[in-house]
C-alpha cells in the first residue's frame, strides 16, 4: 500500500492511498477518514461508494463529512468507482460505462471481466487491506452511497446483512436493470441474459428473498434523474411486501448534486453511529 497523501482535519487524518489490486488487475486507490479517537481503540467503518463519474475525491471535497465523522469516532473509507490506467478497457464518450462507471458488480462479459471486479474488491479485497493496515473494529462495519454508489450500497448491504449494521442510501438507482443510464451497462458488463442482472439490483434481490433490517434513503424533489433513472418509490414498494423497515424522505427543492449529498451528510453519519454502537 502506497501513501498518497494524509492530511489533519478535525483532529484526525485524512488520508489517500493507492495499491496493485488483485481483484481490478490495476492500481487502486482510495481515502480514508481516521478519527482521533483511533489513537486509542480500534474504531468502526463506514463505506461511502460514489456515484458516476466519481472517484474518491469527489466525497472528500464536498461531502463535508469528517467534522461528525470524527466527533463520532467514525472511520469513513471512500473507494473509487471503477478500476483505471492503461490497459484498462474504457468507453471514453461514455459517462455511464467503463471508467468511473463499474456499477459495483463483478463483470463477466470480455473484454471487462479481467478488470472490472468492484464487488469482489469491495466485498473481499479492500476489507481486508483496511483491517490490515487501519485501527478498524471490522465486526462493526456499515455502507452507504449516492446514486450508482447509492445502487451499490444497497445490494451490496441486502446480499451481506450479517456484515453491515445498517445503510442508507443518497439518491440511490434502485431498479438498474430497467433505467435507462443503467440498463446497457449491465448488459454490457454481464451479458444479454438479464437473470445475470438480478444480483445487482435491489428491488430484484429484495424479491428473490434477501433482506435488510432497514434503510435510510434521501432524495431530492428537484433531481432531474428523479422519474426516469431513480425511482425510489420502486424501492418502496419492495421493502413494503417484504416488510423491510424504510425512512424514504422525499427532500423538497433538491437536486442530484454534492449540495443535496452534504446537507444530509449529519443525519446519515448519526444513523449509521447509532447502529454501530449497538
Amino acid at each position: 500500500m502506497k501513501t498518497i497523501s494524509t492530511s489533519r482535519s478535525h483532529g484526525g487524518i485524512q488520508g489517500v492511498y493507492s495499491h496493485a489490486s488483485s481483484s481490478c488487475d490495476c492500481e487502486m486507490t482510495f481515502a480514508v477518514f481516521v478519527p482521533p479517537q483511533a489513537a486509542e481503540r480500534a474504531c468502526p467503518v463506514l463505506w461511502y461508494l460514489s456515484g458516476l463519474t466519481c472517484t474518491h475525491q469527489n466525497v472528500m471535497d464536498k461531502g463535508e463529512y469528517r467534522r461528525l465523522a470524527a466527533e463520532l469516532g467514525l472511520i469513513v473509507v471512500c473507494p473509487d468507482t471503477s478500476p483505471r490506467g492503461e490497459g484498462v478497457p474504457d468507453e471514453k464518450d461514455n459517462w455511464q460505462f467503463g471508467s468511473g462507471a463499474g456499477f459495483y458488480l463483478d463483470a463477466t462479459q470480455e473484454p471487462y471481466a479481467r478488470n472490472y471486479r468492484m464487488y469482489s474488491y469491495l466485498t473481499q479485497e479492500l476489507p481486508a487491506l483496511i483491517g490490515e493496515h487501519f485501527p478498524a473494529d471490522m465486526a462493526r462495519q456499515s455502507i452507504f452511497g449516492h446514486s450508482m454508489g447509492g445502487h451499490g450500497a444497497l445490494t451490496i448491504a441486502l446480499k451481506h446483512p450479517q456484515r453491515y449494521k445498517s445503510c442508507s442510501a443518497f439518491a440511490p438507482i434502485v431498479q438498474p436493470s430497467t433505467a435507462g443510464w443503467s440498463k446497457p451497462a449491465l448488459e454490457k458488463y454481464l451479458g444479454a441474459d438479464e437473470a445475470t442482472w438480478r444480483p445487482y439490483d435491489a428491488t430484484a434481490l429484495i424479491a428473490d428473498g434477501h433482506r435488510f433490517d432497514a434503510f435510510l434513503v434521501d432524495q431530492g424533489t428537484a433531481d432531474g434523474f428523479l422519474k426516469e433513472g431513480l425511482r425510489p418509490w420502486l424501492l418502496e414498494e419492495a421493502c413494503s411486501k417484504a416488510g423491510i423497515a424504510l425512512t424514504l424522505r422525499m427532500q423538497e427543492g433538491y437536486d442530484h448534486s454534492y449540495n443535496f449529498i452534504s446537507s444530509f451528510m449529519d443525519d446519515h453519519l448519526a444513523w449509521h453511529a447509532e447502529r454501530l454502537g449497538k
